[in-house]
């Protein structure tokens, strides 16, 4: 078993900056992805991005390419989504998620934290 759990979200203005963070405890040996997911209001959840866990190589969907940047620190069993410039259409629910498939959607991963609100205002 695998506990997530995410902090860090916020209200925010466009333009501005925020910085999830998602502490990973359990059995954390069995997972090779780590994920980060967002639900807008009335919309599917969709994929943000992922940080492998053995290479460490991330992969994010386009819209928030170049914005956004995925990190891990092994030693505090913490994974980071840092979000810059961050654009009213970034509001949702982020979730981080791990897999034991290295996936960009859902149906990889097994694991789910509660979820940060990250609400971003004109």
């Amino acid at each position: 078993q695998v506990h997530l759990v995410e902090s860090g979200g916020g209200s925010v203005q466009t333009g501005a900056s925020l910085r999830l963070s998602c502490v990973i405890s359990g059995r954390t040996s069995s997972s090779a992805v780590m994920g980060w997911f967002r639900q807008a209001p009335g919309a599917d959840r969709e994929f943000v991005g992922y940080i492998t866990v053995r290479s460490g190589s991330t992969y994010y969907r386009d819209s928030v390419k170049g914005r956004f940047t995925i990190s891990m620190d092994n030693a505090k069993n913490t994974v980071y989504l840092e979000m810059n410039s961050l654009k009213s259409e970034d509001t949702a629910v982020y979730s981080c998620a791990a897999g034991s498939v290295v996936a960009a959607n859902t149906r990889g991963y097994e694991y789910w934290g509660q979820g940060t609100q990250v609400t971003v205002s004109p």
